[in-house]
């Protein structure tokens, strides 16, 4: 998984849910959601279910260079498809 220096110096620390490489990785496999923002990143969101939460991950315009990943708590379970 390639990510900028944010995100290994501050993110992990701040979000210990960024440390699950393989729920980073679920989310960006497969996204309920996604939207670029005005600055080009890409915002994707994903249901993490062992944790039954959203996680929102933060790329680069590439796609795949991950800027920040945490749970989002604003992202609306029955809005977004919330599986079961």
């Amino acid at each position: 998984m390639k990510t900028v220096r944010h995100f290994d110096v501050d993110v992990v620390r701040k979000h210990v849910e960024a440390n699950r490489v393989d729920w980073v990785e679920s989310v960006l496999r497969s996204p309920v959601a996604e939207e670029v923002q005005e600055d080009g990143r890409i915002r994707y969101w994903g249901y993490i279910a062992e944790a039954d939460r959203f996680m929102r991950v933060v790329t680069l315009g590439d796609g795949e260079t991950v800027v920040t990943a945490f749970f989002d708590r604003n992202f609306g379970h029955r809005e977004r498809g919330r599986p079961g």
